[in-house]
């Protein structure tokens, strides 16, 4: 297992969580095994917003002997008091539903408690006046909620939460086709996306990825914005390119599932390359770097990736992106020119050009 820090609360976590969307799909023993071999696996990190309530106690029975060392998000407005999952702003029901939530995790704190799921403004709102807000601040003085996240798919929404300064970390939907602008959540555009990234990643406020696989749309040629398939590992890699992000949380159904997940950290490098989406790219998007080291491998030894991400960052305000790109063992000034990286880029960004201008960008950095 490999992890990444969440910066704005110093928590180590590991870079493939869990959702547990689908785990319901499995029977009991089954659910309870797979959960403690995912633990045993060196996963760390586990959202709740289940469709199922029977998950919940799943979930007690395996990681109760474990909970120090493992992380739960659990949802302020996830109601399971019906037996299934229900959206709600109604304070008195969020109360009932996060109290029955943690009797069934045995559990009596929360690692990340979210506002959840907020895709309109009028919803923060909604937050704000019902007093749901006040009383995930009051459970944090109380040291039963340890941290604050938001989860949404619309980039303002995230952008207003951040600014209040209370984030501490957010759960956002993203894959090639939401980024591009295809899907029901393809909410925002690439830039505003990107932006909202690389404040997260500028602010260390870690962000935790839903849907990576579109609801399994991008896994089928039929059903595909694409119109071709990608894999779950080139989805997931995908995810953890982007600023800012230190976990996705695939759903998993079972052992084979999880199982075919973990897989990720066999496969080969060309199993995780994801550069196909580069002929799918809208005209307005391309010619921008997405860091995904098709280039490699630069004759020069550049990780023309790092450097474009740095430089991204660096702009964006990121003080630390410029530090990160000086301790590089070789940066743009090193570029030759030879036009390699050029030739092999999916989304024809002409990378000389841009390695002549990041070295001058931080030649009096």
């Amino acid at each position: 297992m490999e992890y990444r820090i969440n910066h704005k609360t110093g928590d180590k976590i590991s870079v493939i969580g869990l959702g547990a969307s689908s785990i319901s799909e499995a029977d009991e023993n089954e659910a309870v095994e797979t959960l403690k071999k995912a633990y045993e696996s060196g996963i760390n990190y586990y959202d709740l917003a289940a469709a199922e309530s029977c998950v919940f106690k799943y979930y007690g029975q395996a990681f109760e002997n474990v909970r120090e060392n493992i992380m739960y998000q659990i949802h302020f407005g996830a109601n399971y008091l019906t037996g299934t999952y229900g959206w709600t702003t109604n304070l008195d029901i969020i109360k009932k539903s996060v109290k029955w939530q943690l009797e069934q995790l045995r559990t009596n704190y929360i690692d990340y408690g979210f506002i959840h799921c907020l895709d309109e403004e009028s919803d923060w709102d909604k937050y704000l006046n019902n007093g749901i807000l006040d009383y995930i601040q009051e459970l944090k003085k109380k040291g039963i909620v340890k941290h604050i996240g938001i989860s949404s798919h619309t980039p303002k929404v995230v952008q207003k939460a951040i600014d209040t300064g209370i984030i501490d970390i957010v759960m956002f939907s993203i894959n090639p086709g939401y980024d591009y602008r295809k899907g029901d959540y393809a909410i925002g555009s690439n830039k505003e996306r990107m932006d909202l990234y690389r404040r997260c990643e500028k602010e260390g406020i870690g962000i935790s990825v839903m849907k990576a696989f579109s609801g399994g749309q991008l896994l089928d040629d039929r059903t595909s914005p694409f119109g071709k398939k990608l894999t779950k590992y080139q989805c997931i890699q995908y995810a953890l390119d982007k600023p800012g992000v230190v976990t996705v949380l695939p759903g998993i159904r079972g052992k084979e599932d999880l199982e075919e997940v973990l897989g990720f950290f066999d496969a080969v490098d060309e199993e995780k390359d994801y550069s196909v989406i580069g002929e799918f790219t809208p005209k307005d998007v391309t010619g921008t770097c997405v860091y995904c080291n098709h280039c490699k491998p630069c004759p020069q030894g550049l990780d023309i990736g790092l450097i474009n991400k740095y430089y991204d960052l660096a702009v964006a305000g990121d003080k630390l992106a410029i530090d990160h790109y000086k301790n590089l063992d070789k940066n743009a000034e090193d570029c030759i020119s030879c036009g390699h990286c050029n030739n092999r880029c999916p989304f024809k960004v002409n990378q000389v050009d841009r390695m002549r201008k990041i070295a001058k960008y931080f030649k009096n950095k």
